[in-house]
């Protein structure tokens, strides 16, 4: 039997009674680690506080693991209960969703366990769910490959009405390009994408393009660590945004679509010196 279980956002206590349960009923247990990450990390001390509240060893399974090696990991589901932790909810990366298919390719019994994700958690700032387009990725810039693909799903949920969430990169024990080339893996320390970074990139892309799906007055939400207790969440103009020191990972972005008073009246609770977002845009998009 596999056990996909969603871990929530915060840290090792937000996992459901019912994950819970289910982790220790398993004789393995794997915790993804390169989607997204809990509070504390990939800190040993971390994952002490998940084993000391399974009472399981907890192994990290890395990108390579788990894209290169998933079939040893569903070969013990055959034979036994093994548990895959996901920060957030299960299916909230195509990675998981490859896995179950190829758990059921196999015969492996699959039962998933779901828990908030940032596609939930982002509500907290007042913008309604259903009011939100396609979701973007935005990836680390590098002197050789500027990829703009997102600007386009910006650009159309903007021309609908919609909001954008932007989910900014993670980068954590990737390859680096020279040890790829000399065929000897040596990796990158782990990097983790600002809201700073990610309104950079945007601008630069904007400018290139030039065709006015945002600018630095578009009304935007950052938010940092959410689902954490001490999570920060701030409304302004883009520009307003790239000064705030938004602290420790992770990061996400909102790009703001048209909005309903009572979405506006809630965002003004967000803002960074306490004044409405309606006066301070005065007109912009």
């Amino acid at each position: 039997m596999l056990y996909v279980i969603g871990l929530g956002l915060g840290d090792e206590k937000d996992i459901t009674l019912k994950g819970l349960e289910a982790v220790k009923k398993c004789e393995k247990v794997y915790i993804e680690a390169y989607t997204s990450l809990l509070s504390f990390g990939l800190s040993s001390e971390g994952l002490s506080s998940l084993e000391k509240l399974y009472g399981r060893s907890v192994m990290l399974a890395d990108r390579e693991m788990v894209e290169e090696r998933a079939d040893d990991i569903l070969n013990e589901a055959l034979v036994t209960s093994v548990a895959f932790l996901v920060v957030g909810d299960p299916f909230g990366a195509t990675t998981h969703t490859d896995l179950v298919v190829r758990a059921k390719r196999l015969g492996v019994k699959v039962k998933v366990v779901h828990n908030a994700s940032v596609m939930n958690a982002i509500g907290i700032c007042g913008l309604q769910l259903y009011r939100y387009g396609e979701t973007v990725s935005i990836p680390f810039f590098t002197e050789t490959w500027r990829p703009d693909s997102f600007y386009e799903k910006i650009q159309r949920n903007r021309t609908l009405g919609l909001h954008t969430l932007c989910l900014l990169d993670i980068r954590v024990k990737e390859p680096s390009l020279e040890s790829l080339c000399r065929g000897k893996k040596q990796y990158e320390p782990p990097r983790y994408m600002t809201i700073n970074t990610g309104i950079e990139q945007l601008l630069e892309i904007e400018h290139a393009r030039g065709e006015s799906a945002y600018s630095k007055e578009t009304t935007c939400v950052g938010f940092a660590r959410i689902g954490s207790e001490d999570q920060m969440v701030v409304a302004g103009p883009m520009k307003e945004l790239l000064t705030i020191d938004f602290g420790a990972p992770l990061h996400c972005l909102v790009i703001v679509g048209k909005t309903h008073p009572v979405e506006e009246e809630m965002l003004d609770f967000y803002t960074n010196d306490g004044e409405s977002l309606r006066k301070k845009t005065n007109g912009h998009e």
